[in-house]
């Protein structure tokens, strides 16, 4: 049954009923679960790759859903007074500092190496979504008692990895973009979300504009996928924080987990 289901998403037609529906669906899945909390581009990741994408052609493909959703969470975070536009740019210019520097190595290096490092960087970024959600209690309590503070050098260096980090592999940076908001800047989870929306809004044209550059994005998959990332976007942002969080982080984590065996296994088949 497996190996049937391969064969079908390998040769299958991106315009058919059954693929339009598969792409559609995927990217409301990955859509709704990246703007609550993140990590699931992955799972595009995975489908791209059954298609039969390179990975580095998978990552491209999926960089015009990611700036389509986030485009529009953003005004939606905005027109709800969610989003700090000041800070959100003090954010964002680092972020896409690196994501220039991440997406030029994505674009560049062999698939073979980009898997390895995403099999190693994956579980890692599970782990850390894992811990944020069983203590969640402790973060938000430091969140409410901090003053935001003054963003200096150490916040700009530290936004600046964590773009590298974005231009090279969108999965799982809107973590890293939370972690560093509650952190470095004491805003809470809500605020922090809208900052994680406008600053990948800000660093995926320039990231998309390098695969672009190096043909390693495949416009139909791109433009079917995209609609359901639009649409799983606006659904969450409008359920944010009165739906289950909780539930969908355990299943992406583990299907994140899955992603990174299969990344390190198939290295040594």
């Amino acid at each position: 049954m497996l190996k049937n289901i391969a064969d079908f998403l390998l040769n299958a037609d991106p315009f058919s009923i059954e693929m339009i529906t598969i792409l559609v669906v995927t990217g409301f899945v990955v859509g709704f679960i990246n703007t609550l909390a993140g990590m699931a581009s992955s799972l595009s990741y995975a489908l791209f790759m059954a298609m039969g994408m390179p990975i580095n052609v998978a990552n491209g493909t999926t960089r015009f859903g990611i700036f389509s959703q986030f485009l529009v969470n953003s005004i939606l975070f905005k027109k709800k007074g969610l989003l700090d536009i000041k800070l959100a740019v003090k954010v964002g210019i680092p972020i896409t500092v690196g994501s220039l520097i991440g997406a030029y190595f994505a674009a560049m290096v062999n698939p073979r190496a980009m898997e390895i490092v995403m099999g190693v960087m994956l579980p890692i970024l599970a782990a850390l979504l894992l811990y944020n959600q069983s203590r969640g209690g402790v973060i938000k309590k430091v969140a409410e008692e901090s003053i935001k503070k003054r963003f200096g050098a150490f916040h700009f260096v530290t936004f600046i990895i964590i773009g590298v980090y974005g231009g090279f592999t969108h999965a799982g940076v809107g973590i890293l973009i939370l972690f560093g908001s509650i952190y470095l800047l004491g805003l809470d989870m809500l605020r922090s979300n809208g900052i994680k929306q406008f600053a990948v809004l800000m660093y995926t044209p320039l990231a998309l504009g390098i695969f672009i550059w190096y043909g390693q994005v495949n416009w139909p998959v791109a433009l079917i996928y995209a609609i359901g990332n639009v649409a799983g976007g606006v659904i969450a942002s409008k359920m944010a924080f009165k739906w289950g969080v909780k539930i969908i982080n355990y299943v992406v984590a583990i299907a994140v987990f899955g992603m990174s065996f299969w990344l390190i296994y198939k290295q040594f088949i």
